[in-house]
């Protein structure tokens, strides 16, 4: 069954992508924010349309990164920021 991205999902992904995976959130700032002195980076939240990071400890103003498709779920979610970070990562 798909998982819909609602505040609880969003928590969830922002969680882990911040626990786990803040290397991929400071390239995301820089790829496709087009931001150059990123030292920190942190997912605040996810939608169907994109992501929002606070960068260098600026939570009052978030930098909105929006996704190439709309999300159908959780697990496109996933899919979709993993190829984000393979992008990403072309760039440098």
């Amino acid at each position: 069954m798909s998982e819909i991205i609602d505040q609880k999902v969003s928590d969830r992904i922002c969680k882990h992508m911040n626990d786990d995976h803040q290397d991929a959130i400071i390239l995301y700032a820089q790829a496709f924010a087009n931001i150059d002195n990123v030292q920190s980076a942190v997912m605040i939240s996810i939608d169907h349309e994109g992501m929002n990071i606070a960068v260098n400890n600026d939570p009052q103003n978030p930098v909105r990164i929006n996704f190439d498709h709309t999300l159908t779920d959780a697990k496109d979610a996933h899919h979709t920021l993993v190829e984000m970070i393979k992008t990403a990562k072309s760039k440098q």
